[in-house]
C-alpha cells in the first residue's frame, strides 16, 4: 500500500503553516506493508498543477490525505466536496490572483471527494481531538487542491482522496495554554489516526459522504 500525505507551505496571513512539519512526521513512520510519501506544495496554483500530477503518476498511491490551514477554525474538519470555486481577494504564495471565479465555468458547482469521511471523523475523535465534518472546503488553494485531486481520482487516481483542514497549532507548550488551541504533538497524533483510517478504507469498499 501507498499513502500520499500532502501539506502547505506558509502563504500570505500564514507565515507557520503546521501542516508542514505535519506530514513531514507523519511520513516518517513506516508500519510494515505500507509506503508513506510526503509533499509539501508551495500556495500557488500553479504548483498544484504542475506537482499533483506528476506525484500521482510517479507515486501511484492506494490513498491520498491532503491537509490544509483553516485559520479561522477551532477543530479538524474532514471536507467532502470541492467547490467550483476561486477567491480573487487574496493572491497565492506567488502573487497570482485568478482571472475568474470559478475553476471549470461548465463544471457542476461542486465535486463529491472520495473520502469515508465517517470514518476519519471517527478516527481523529478517537484521538482526543475535535473534528466535525465539513461540506465547503471555501475558495482558495486548499479547495483548489481538493478538486484537482477529486478530478484526478474519478480519472484511474487513487482510492481515497481526503481533505483535511487544521486549525493553527501551539507551537511550543505556554502555560496557562491558550483555549481551544492544539498542539503540533495534538495534531500528529490526530493526523496519525486520520492516515491510519484512510489505508484501511483503500484496503476493502466503503460509503463515500458527499
Amino acid at each position: 500500500m501507498t499513502i500520499l500525505i500532502t501539506g502547505f507551505g506558509p502563504f500570505p496571513g500564514a507565515p507557520f503553516n503546521p501542516t508542514e512539519p505535519l506530514v513531514m512526521e507523519l511520513a516518517r513512520r513506516h508500519p510494515a506493508g505500507v509506503r508513506r510519501v510526503a509533499h509539501v506544495f508551495r500556495v500557488s496554483y500553479e504548483a498544484v498543477d504542475q506537482e499533483l500530477p506528476e506525484l500521482l503518476a510517479r507515486e501511484r498511491p492506494d490513498a491520498l490525505v491532503m491537509f490544509g490551514l483553516a485559520g479561522r477554525t477551532k477543530h479538524l474538519r474532514i471536507e467532502t466536496r470541492a467547490r467550483n470555486a476561486l477567491t480573487r481577494l487574496l493572491p497565492d504564495a506567488a502573487g497570482y490572483i485568478p482571472a475568474t471565479a470559478t475553476i471549470l465555468p461548465e463544471a457542476p458547482s461542486t465535486l463529491p471527494l472520495r473520502v469515508p469521511a465517517q470514518r476519519l471523523l471517527m478516527a481523529a475523535r478517537s484521538a482526543g481531538v475535535p473534528a466535525a465534518v465539513s461540506r465547503d472546503a471555501g475558495r482558495y488553494l486548499c479547495n483548489y487542491l481538493c478538486w484537482r485531486a477529486t478530478e484526478a481520482a474519478r480519472n484511474g487516481g487513487p482510492r481515497i482522496a481526503a481533505f483535511v483542514h487544521v486549525p493553527i497549532v501551539r507551537r511550543i507548550e505556554v502555560r496557562p495554554a491558550p483555549r481551544h488551541r492544539l498542539t503540533l504533538d495534538e495534531l500528529v497524533t490526530a493526523g496519525e489516526a486520520i492516515v491510519r483510517a484512510a489505508l484501511a478504507a483503500a484496503r476493502r469498499p466503503v460509503d463515500f459522504v458527499s
